[in-house]
């Protein structure tokens, strides 16, 4: 029995670990997968020796706090290694902790394969040079990304991204408000404050003072919010006090074709709102340190995904102090209230769906995968 390690650490990891692995098993049921990963690729029968929601976090700083039970993790993965070693390994994204391991993995003579590849286009681009050295196997989901690590000299391959086959809803604007109980004439705001608990703790106040603002000039509006499967809803519910928002489980789709907008927090939610054609208005904030470190660290035009894959700014972005509620307000009475606006949004929209391909990227990156075992067997 064939053995693959998989390390998933964060929310969007483990809902691109749950896609790949159906499309593994599908080829080959009886490979055996364990490593690190969430609720989804859990449901699958991975075996999780340790939970991906409790390694999520974002920030230079905030990452601080999480030090001992990433360390704690870090070692359990060594362990698998020396004592129950894989065939292979499969990192997905959360690459400053990946490509330690990778470390770890090569030193024993292990092929690695990295499915969704660090964003060194926007900062650290001298990882590329590590990564080189770490990786037998590059898996793209960006086209931009293929050239980089060719020009290298890594074994690369552009999959497409996941997002495509996995966003999608088939249900009108209509039907969707029916399901969710929502009135098909009012105006309908959806709130995708993140996936993490120390970002939300950030941001929430801001979005949530913008509601208020929001609820004054149009009296009749309503708020849904997809809860991500990494929060629970008494978390949120923390900070739903002065303003009523309703809160749906496992129907971020629904919730988004329901919606006449969204106020989304950076990061792979806005990517799923922009294939969904939701207009939006991104917000993103983290510590004052973190971010200055960062300003020093990163080089894009954009930091939402729709607008980097876009390759020019169809949605607004707020970012640090100007993430707060008079701004976030502004911005989305100016899309909802301005028709040429709105359509520009939507048309801009429609472009990274297309831009993205047709799909068939965890299909693509399971097959890829499977042979690397495969090479791996056939050299003895």
């Amino acid at each position: 029995m064939k053995k693959l390690l998989i390390v998933a650490g964060e929310a969007s990891g483990d809902l691109h670990g749950s896609n790949l692995i159906k499309s593994i098993l599908e080829i080959d049921p009886s490979i055996r997968l364990y490593g690190i990963g969430g609720s989804r690729m859990q449901s699958l029968g991975f075996n999780a020796v340790f939970d991906s929601k409790d390694l999520s976090v974002v920030g230079i700083v905030e990452v601080l706090a999480k030090l001992p039970t990433i360390k704690k993790a870090f070692d359990r993965l060594k362990n698998i290694l020396d004592n129950d070693m894989p065939d292979a390994v499969v990192l997905i994204d959360y690459p400053d902790f990946n490509l330690r391991f990778a470390k770890e993995v090569k030193k024993r003579n292990i092929p690695v394969v990295y499915y969704i590849s660090p964003q060194v286009w926007a900062w650290r681009k001298g990882r590329v040079k590590k990564i080189v050295r770490l990786v037998d196997k590059m898996l793209v989901i960006f086209p931009f990304e293929e050239k980089i690590y060719k020009d290298a000299g890594l074994d690369v391959e552009y999959v497409g991204h996941p997002l495509v086959d996995e966003v999608k809803c088939s249900l009108s604007k209509k039907e969707a408000r029916e399901r969710l109980e929502i009135e098909y004439d009012k105006k309908v705001i959806a709130i995708a404050p993140g996936s993490r608990e120390s970002e939300i703790s950030r941001i929430m106040p801001e979005i949530l003072g913008a509601a208020k603002i929001l609820k004054r000039e149009i009296p009749d509006i309503e708020f849904i919010l997809p809860l991500a499967n990494t929060l629970t809803r008494d978390f949120i519910e923390r900070f739903l006090k002065d303003i009523p928002i309703k809160i749906f489980e496992n129907k971020m789709y629904e919730v988004m074709r329901a919606s006449d907008i969204a106020i989304v927090a950076s990061g792979t939610a806005t990517l799923e709102t922009a294939l969904m054609e939701t207009p939006m208005v991104v917000v993103y904030k983290v510590s004052p340190i973190t971010y200055w470190i960062g300003r020093m660290l990163v080089h894009v035009a954009h930091i939402s995904l729709a607008n980097i894959v876009a390759g020019k700014r169809i949605v607004p972005e707020l970012l640090q102090n100007d993430a707060n509620p008079s701004k976030i307000a502004d911005e989305v009475l100016n899309i909802l209230k301005n028709t040429d606006i709105y359509n520009n949004m939507t048309a801009g929209l429609k472009t990274v769906r297309e831009k993205l391909g047709k799909g068939g990227a965890s299909k693509n990156a399971a097959e890829a995968i499977l042979k690397t075992l495969n090479d791996k067997g056939s050299r003895g």
